[in-house]
């Protein structure tokens, strides 16, 4: 499931314009050449009157400027309607090799596709979007190099049922060394493989990106270890037109493009009751804190921050827990799981921080109420995160969090990842 860079215009459609042209010279000194062994030139024989000779002149350029023999077809036919977004659209040549295809959309959007290796085929890279008006130009030689061309124009079909994908991080984000691309359908995909050709991702500096399905809805991307800072990623969506489940269609068509940050990772030890903040490996700060009480421990392993809130409410009743706790205005609240696990700023805590575990599964740190006091370690805290920064939970008495709860595809090995 390697990811393929995203593709400009085509290739094959620039070389075959200059097979083109080069084809069409050559045609042209074949003329040349034979015309002036034929009779008109200073050479042996000219003037002769020979008639043979003019003869053979005559119809060796006759061969060469008559018409081509190659023939040009494309499918769908010229005014087609309602055409398929995908496996519809060819263009083939017979007695001759296509060198040259154009497929147009609005405003002149080119369509980019490969001329197989014998000339005699060219298919679109990628499905075509939907509701859209297509002009098509083939180009194909023969033999001698005359040309035959072919044009087209049809419109693909309007679906009655479409998916869309709700993406993380924002395009334009910087965000942490541990944030993956995830996006999440909200219709089941029933062709992962075509969904996922769809999603292109260029990263510089390069480094190989592998996508991982969790169900059927949600699609990560990340790489083997956490990423480098400063490296820049930019992700194409292009499902427009993919058909994701029989008769459903994406009608997404965008750019995102995230940077990554500085490199922080907190490391938090459930028996030292203790979280040290750590900057491309240099401990900057350690902060007592408090994790869950036995019954509510807290997950091992990598846990990304995907959210960050500066007063949020916290109802038990959310997690399955009912009746055991409703905070209103929990200070600086950043979800680490989608099944309810923050790491936040506690102004009702006490001397627990450092000294004994008493939450139903959070990290808590000192904090105010209200979220005002900025050097509240709760507050620095989350003053000095990102999304995408990575929270590392050890030595707790629980099983390590699973890939899926949250952002927290690292807890899962790079050979099941890209399996």
């Amino acid at each position: 499931m390697k990811v393929r860079p995203i593709s400009g215009a085509s290739v094959d459609a620039r070389a075959g314009r200059r097979r083109g042209r080069a084809g069409a010279l050559f045609a042209g000194a074949v003329l040349l050449a034979v015309t002036a062994c034929g009779g008109g030139g200073a050479g042996p024989g000219a003037g002769s009157g020979d008639g043979k000779d003019k003869d053979r002149g005559g119809d060796a350029a006759s061969a060469v400027s008559g018409p081509s023999e190659a023939v040009v077809a494309i499918a769908p036919k010229n005014g087609a309607g309602s055409v398929d977004t995908s496996g519809a659209l060819k263009v083939t040549a017979r007695k001759g090799k296509l060198t040259e295809v154009e497929v147009e959309g609005p405003g002149g959007a080119r369509i980019a596709g490969k001329i197989s290796g014998d000339g005699a085929t060219w298919t679109p890279s990628s499905p075509l979007a939907t509701a859209t008006e297509y002009q098509v130009r083939a180009v194909a030689a023969d033999a001698d190099g005359r040309t035959a061309t072919e044009k087209s124009r049809f419109t693909t079909l309007t679906p009655e049922s479409t998916f869309l994908g709700r993406f993380t991080p924002e395009d334009g984000s910087k965000v942490g060394v541990g944030m993956p691309f995830s996006i999440r359908f909200d219709r089941g995909i029933t062709d992962p493989a075509a969904v996922e050709k769809a999603i292109e991702i260029r990263t510089e500096p390069p480094v190989e990106v592998e996508g991982h399905w969790f169900g059927d809805d949600r699609l990560d991307f990340r790489p083997e270890t956490y990423w480098k800072s400063g490296t820049e990623v930019t992700v194409r969506l292009a499902l427009d037109g993919v058909e994701g489940r029989p008769g459903v269609y994406g009608e997404q068509s965008k750019t995102i493009s995230f940077t990554i940050g500085r490199n922080q990772v907190s490391v938090v030890d459930a028996e030292k009751l203790t979280m040290k903040v750590m900057r491309d490996g240099e401990v900057v700060r350690t902060i007592p804190i408090t994790t869950g009480a036995p019954g509510y421990e807290t997950w091992n392993g990598r846990m990304v921050i995907s959210e960050k809130h500066t007063e949020t409410r916290m109802d038990g009743a959310t997690v399955g827990y009912e009746g055991e706790y409703d905070i209103p205005d929990v200070p600086h609240a950043m979800r680490l799981s989608d099944s309810g696990t923050f790491i936040h700023g506690n102004y009702w805590g006490g001397d627990a921080f450092g000294n004994r575990n008493v939450s139903h599964g959070c990290i808590g740190l000192r904090d105010v109420k209200g979220a005002w006091d900025e050097k509240a370690p709760g507050a620095w805290f989350f003053a000095h995160s990102l999304l995408g920064d990575v929270v590392e939970v050890k030595n707790s008495d629980d099983a390590t969090i699973a890939p899926e709860n949250g952002l927290n595809g690292w807890n899962m090995s790079w050979e099941k990842w890209k399996a």
